[in-house]
């Protein structure tokens, strides 16, 4: 029988990815207030390349402290934008203003994944994704966030690329995968190397 996968996660579009590559695998929400964690780690000045992988961490930790004998990925993604960090938008207007204000400049994505078993992290990757947002217009972006609220409340730049969203962006590098929140090629790989998929 193989080891148990668990998704420490409550993204949508992270257990989407996995259940597309056939993994078997099951939610458990972490009870990790994020908020709190990641304005004292700002505090502390981590960079966020950092932030994202000790919020990977902890999240991949908290759940897997109960499931020892699974392997639990934990997952966090940060978007850094000349130096500033942004979080998921709260309501409409602070996802109208995080646009507007990385409308026709460049960002970072900085995403995150741990795997803890036995009681430690066995596992992880950080990767990057730069991404140039065209130059929006306010009716545009007004529009574009009616039309997609609540779907963008989940993520950090409210916006998602695997829809409309896509239409925001003059420019990407980097892995599609990591911009949704999760490095999947390379989760795939360690699972099949622990031998938890089949190939």
């Amino acid at each position: 029988m193989s080891q148990k996968i668990i998704l420490a996660s409550g993204s949508a579009i992270r257990a989407e990815l996995l259940t597309r590559a056939d993994v078997p695998y099951e939610v458990v929400k972490p009870r990790v207030d994020e908020e709190m964690v990641r304005a004292s780690l700002l505090a502390e000045g981590e960079s966020p390349r950092n932030l994202a992988d000790a919020l990977a961490q902890l999240k991949s930790e908290r759940v897997g402290m109960k499931h020892p004998d699974a392997l639990t990925i934990g997952c966090d993604q940060v978007l850094d934008c000349e130096g500033k960090v942004f979080s998921k938008p709260e309501t409409p207007e602070q996802a109208r203003d995080q646009i507007s204000a990385l409308s026709g400049k460049g960002h970072s994505l900085h995403t995150a994944a741990v795997i803890h078993e036995g009681g430690r992290p066995v596992w992880r990757k950080s990767a990057e994704v730069k991404l140039t947002m065209r130059t929006l217009s306010d009716s545009y972006i007004g529009s574009y966030v009616t039309r997609n609220w609540p779907a963008i409340s989940w993520s950090c730049g409210a916006y998602q690329v695997e829809a409309e969203g896509s239409r925001l962006f003059s420019r990407i590098d980097g892995d599609y995968f990591a911009i949704l929140g999760l490095p999947l090629l390379e989760i795939l790989d360690y699972l099949i190397l622990r031998g938890a998929l089949e190939t």
